[in-house]
């Protein structure tokens, strides 16, 4: 689960972190209140998007010069900026040519910026340890620096994160040139860092840039955090931060049938009961030379109304010419999925051509019991057979 920058450093702050005070608003008319606590100007004000690149985009029908993050001298250019952005769309290079409406912002107070960091705590599933990368040149140009010098990006994993590593952070914050001071204040940071992504589960967090101010110490300007979403049961006072707005209504609606479903740009609508079982029969379609429409998987449960739910969401995209059902029986049986699958096509008058292709417990049953129905339901024997026959009747 993604949260907003103005979230991540409420999180921050609550750890002791140096963060910029700063307060959100989602309204002009909250602006009074939320400069309430603020230095005087320089603000700078921020749209508020799961989306990074927010400062080099621009807001649909506006000037293309003038991007999601603004710096502002007085009150009344402030609510000017805000004016500007709030209900808005601002494209970057992650939204896609679509962008994101920005339905809050964020007004911080400005920092003078000697020197600019990248820096972010992951997992690295390779090794299964906590990654640490940095490097001092940060900022918004951090991608660009990973294709053309990533001899400037270094690397740390945590070994035994309750180890005293005091001394190798210093010698890892030494490839950084920092002076002794900022190393100290480096190792902190990251401590604390690490106690959060520990404590609430995370799998990301990316501060870029870390800065060194005018006075010569370390601010963390910007964050990013992503959440485990397995881990979420154990945080309620995470949930409290989920923006469903920011969120692909599809992939919504799945969720909330306990479903997963990824939107593609293919035209095989793909439905499957595994996560793994899912990554296969879409690597076979591209095999077969066509493209998959959909992640879809079912679940353990692939019962009636998961069907019918599966089966409106891949309807809901105007890309998908056939569906591909692709079932391994193992304690529900393969006739009962059939059955579901032909009540659930009957029940919303599925126009569409399917194929399915069930391995496991009473196979031949549920095939049979696909081939007698008067439905446009083709069954499979293999999955080769299933994502042929499925490209086949992409291309009628």
């Amino acid at each position: 689960m993604n949260i907003h920058e103005y979230q991540a450093k409420e999180l921050l702050r609550s750890f002791g972190l140096p963060v910029p005070n700063g307060n959100h608003l989602n309204a002009i008319d909250k602006f009074s209140e939320s400069i309430k606590n603020l230095k005087e100007p320089p603000w700078v004000i921020k749209s508020q998007i799961h989306a990074g690149g927010r400062g080099a985009g621009y807001f649909l029908g506006s000037d293309k010069n003038k991007g999601g993050v603004r710096i502002v001298d007085n009150i009344e250019q402030a609510k000017s900026e805000i004016r500007s952005m709030l209900g808005n769309t601002l494209v970057t290079k992650q939204t896609g040519p679509t962008g994101k409406v920005v339905n809050t912002i964020y007004i911080e107070e400005g920092c003078s910026i000697k020197k600019e960091f990248y820096l972010s705590l992951l997992i690295d599933r390779k090794y299964s340890k906590i990654l640490l990368m940095a490097s001092s040149s940060g900022g918004s140009n951090i991608e660009d620096v990973a294709i053309n010098n990533p001899n400037k990006i270094f690397s740390y994993h945590f070994h035994n994160i309750n180890e005293n590593n005091k001394k190798d952070l210093l010698d890892f914050a030494n490839q950084l040139s920092l002076n002794t001071n900022q190393s100290n204040e480096f190792v902190l940071i990251v401590n604390k860092l690490l106690k959060i992504f520990i404590q609430l589960d995370l799998s990301t967090i990316e501060i870029n840039p870390l800065v060194i101010n005018k006075n010569g110490s370390l601010i963390l300007l910007d964050a990013k955090m992503v959440f485990d979403d397995n881990a979420l049961f154990r945080h309620p006072e995470i949930l409290k931060f989920r923006d469903e707005s920011e969120e692909d209504p599809m992939e919504l609606r799945a969720a909330k049938s306990k479903m997963n479903y990824v939107k593609l740009n293919g035209t095989i609508g793909c439905m499957v009961n595994g996560a793994g079982l899912a990554m296969a029969t879409m690597d076979i379609i591209k095999n077969f030379g066509s493209e998959p429409a959909n992640f879809l998987d079912l679940g353990g449960t692939a019962n009636k109304d998961r069907a019918i739910e599966g089966f409106k969401i891949i309807q809901s995209d105007p890309k998908v010419k056939v569906i591909l059902i692709n079932i391994f029986g193992g304690i529900i049986r393969c006739d009962m999925i059939a059955e579901g699958i032909i009540n659930a096509a009957k029940e919303i008058d599925l126009k569409l051509p399917v194929v399915v292709r069930f391995q496991g417990t009473n196979a031949e049953k549920g095939r049979n019991i696909v081939k007698k129905s008067s439905l446009n339901i083709i069954a499979a024997d293999t999955l080769d057979d299933a994502a042929k026959k499925a490209v086949e009747a992409s291309n009628w």
